[in-house]
């Protein structure tokens, strides 16, 4: 559930508070706008070339961290899996584990399809399981691919963990 903080909203809080109460909700509604310049940014973002076209798009064009973070999820091969860091940190945008669990739980939407059951946490869990239609839905389709999950957590996880970061690192090398 995403609120909307208002000017209206925020008057009021802050003049149906306290001075202690007034000073919390100016300083967490300071701190949000920080954030949201901090990291989503345009200016901040790489443009992507489209996909088919050979045309390079001019600069002022920039792509979404949601769009960065889909393209990359869209990379994991079948019966593999990676964590939310490991997306962050291939990104190279100023992302966290969390910021691509909120582009995640987006995902549903996001044409085409991103294949985000292969989005585990860093231990190899499947905290991202209540997002799905039913609760076994990410375990089922994982199970598909040859993964092996018991009691919501990945067998093997290190063998069959995919590092969005070191496709990246080997095409800097062959560059």
């Amino acid at each position: 559930m995403i609120f909307t903080i208002t000017p209206k909203a925020i008057w009021y809080l802050l003049k149906n508070s306290t001075w202690t109460g007034a000073i919390v909700v100016a300083t967490a509604v300071n701190t949000v706008l920080l954030n949201m310049k901090k990291y989503l940014n345009p200016k901040d973002q790489p443009s992507l070339p489209s996909a088919g076209t050979k045309e390079k798009k001019p600069d002022t064009e920039k792509v979404s961290f949601f769009d960065t973070v889909y393209k990359i999820v869209r990379k994991i091969p079948r019966g593999r899996v990676t964590s939310y860091g490991a997306i962050a940190d291939a990104s190279g945008l100023r992302l966290t584990g969390r910021m691509v669990g909120w582009a995640m739980n987006a995902a549903g939407s996001a044409k085409p399809a991103v294949p985000a059951h292969r989005v585990v946490n860093s231990k190899g869990e499947l905290s991202g399981s209540s997002h799905f239609a039913t609760p076994t839905l990410m375990q089922e389709l994982l199970e598909q691919e040859g993964v092996i999950v018991k009691e919501d957590k990945i067998q093997n996880f290190k063998a069959v963990f995919w590092d969005p970061g070191q496709t990246r690192k080997d095409s800097k090398k062959k560059a």
